[in-house]
């Protein structure tokens, strides 16, 4: 049915989004940045980046594939080399997240204005960097679009990136909260069950392509 279809596209898209965006992890590290910050102007900066956000998750999901073909790269390519980058990604946080973190905080450590820094570093790369952009780009190309009615699979992945941003938003508007309901060690726990996950799906998306290259011969 049309519903199952945009209910399993939904599922896919989103543990695969949320993994890697991982906003709860990302929330820890912006209530620092934002440490000096006023409520109102910290629940405006988490706003302007849950809306980047999902334009660099939207854009990604549905252009990528089309910009890389554009350059000769085969779906099967995409799919076996974003898979690997999704799944050394994934490994990469479950071995070391405090790595992951201490980067992240890097990254962001140079926020000042709002207006200014919105865009970036606080959603890229901080929020939405190269790992999600490949997952996007890798969860796009191994959607069945080619198939009839394809239309409830592009609802559900659209769903799920807004999703995504609607928890980053929601992480980022209430990071104080977060940071003294979980703490760095429970939230490093969810980090590494979710890069579990991650490394699932990634190397998941690279065994379609395997299998789609080997059809194809």
């Amino acid at each position: 049915m049309p519903m199952d279809g945009a209910v399993q596209t939904f599922l896919l898209a989103f543990s695969g989004l949320i993994s890697i965006v991982n906003p709860i992890g990302a929330a820890l590290i912006f209530s620092q940045v934002a440490a000096g910050r006023s409520p109102a102007e910290r629940s405006e900066l988490a706003r302007k980046i849950a809306f980047y956000s999902a334009l660099v998750m939207l854009g990604a999901l549905w252009g990528g594939a089309y910009v890389l073909s554009f350059f000769g790269i085969s779906l099967s390519a995409l799919r076996i080399a974003g898979g690997l980058v999704v799944a050394a990604s994934a490994w990469s946080l479950l071995q070391t997240p405090e790595r992951n973190e201490e980067r992240k905080q890097q990254q962001a450590s140079e926020a000042e204005g709002i207006n200014d820094v919105a865009f970036f570093p606080l959603t890229m790369p901080f929020t939405t960097g190269p790992g999600t952009i490949s997952v996007a780009i890798a969860l796009g190309s191994n959607l069945p679009l080619n198939q009839p009615g394809y239309a409830p699979i592009i609802v559900g992945a659209s769903a799920a990136a807004l999703a995504v941003a609607a928890a980053v938003w929601l992480s980022y508007a209430f990071a104080d909260r977060l940071v003294a309901l979980l703490g760095h060690s429970r939230a490093r726990v969810l980090a590494r069950i979710a890069a579990f996950l991650l490394l699932c799906i990634g190397t998941q998306i690279t065994l379609n392509g395997i299998s789609d290259f080997v059809k194809a011969l």
